[in-house]
């Protein structure tokens, strides 16, 4: 029996040399992206590091604080491929991917404590499938957040960056907070769940913006937008998101995180001492 004929003996190595281009290793995979900039925190995936705990999927990267119920941080990369027309899912639910034994935040740990499940990686930044947009609804990427803060300062921030992309660029995001104790729609509190989620003070992001196509640390440059905001978790925040920009170094001062951390030494002093002064809108 003959497997190929003449012809296909002649286009086999031609055939093979695509399928190994195809395949080459240097092509980062959407976990790559989602922490080619940095792990702020050194994150790893051992049970025994229950306050830093990473959990990775192609929608974004995390280190988790078991004993707050939220994540330290949460990092992400937003191109356009990233924008489709999948519906918000909704569907806000446990973690099964945290270690067996530890507390489950639930979709429901936030009912009537006056605080959103405010998203880190936003579901509308995940609409290219039903899968992905899904994703962004497991309680590890919640924090408590307050209402005006998440619907409506948080939420023009958020828009604010996929105009971005919708205009050339692709982004890197991280997303986190510090401290204890912020004000909801029914007032101060500094825990919810009957104190398993701890409501952190202040809500911060960074934002490095790069033209559509570079992917790699050694793209930021000098001259590289990169803006860092960090407002009030408390429901009197303003609505202006600009009004709350700060620099990537007063954050690291207040978290304690290595940020933008794979990037070029000389040129993190640049950026990270800068305050954006970029359009908001």
């Amino acid at each position: 029996m003959r497997i190929f004929s003449a012809r296909w003996r002649f286009l086999l190595p031609v055939v093979l040399l695509a399928f190994v281009a195809g395949c080459d290793d240097s092509d980062p995979t959407p976990e790559d992206l989602n922490l080619a900039l940095g792990n702020p925190s050194g994150a790893t995936s051992d049970p025994n590091q229950p306050n830093n705990y990473l959990l990775t999927r192609p929608e974004y990267a995390l280190s988790y604080h078991r004993s707050r119920g939220i994540p330290n941080w949460v990092s992400w990369h937003l191109a356009a491929k990233d924008l489709g027309t999948a519906p918000r899912q909704d569907n806000f639910r446990a973690d099964n991917a945290l270690p067996a034994g530890w507390y489950q935040v639930t979709a429901s740990s936030y009912t009537g404590s006056g605080f959103d499940r405010g998203h880190h990686c936003p579901s509308a930044d995940r609409t290219a499938s039903t899968a992905s947009n899904s994703a962004t609804f497991l309680m590890t990427n919640m924090l408590p957040q307050a209402p005006n803060l998440n619907q409506r300062t948080w939420a023009d921030l958020e828009e604010y960056c996929r105009t971005l992309v919708r205009g050339g660029n692709e982004l890197y995001i991280i997303m986190g907070s510090y401290g204890t104790g912020g004000t909801g729609s029914q007032g101060p509190d500094n825990t919810i769940d009957q104190g398993r989620v701890t409501v952190p003070a202040r809500c911060w992001k960074v934002v490095v913006v790069l033209p559509a196509g570079q992917h790699s640390p050694d793209d930021v440059d000098a001259g590289t937008r990169v803006i860092a905001v960090n407002a009030p978790n408390q429901n009197s925040v303003g609505a202006a998101w600009g009004n709350y920009r700060t620099t990537v170094d007063a954050l690291e001062a207040a978290t304690g995180l290595d940020l933008l951390s794979a990037v070029a030494p000389a040129v993190q002093a640049t950026l990270e001492a800068r305050v954006d002064t970029g359009p908001t809108q």
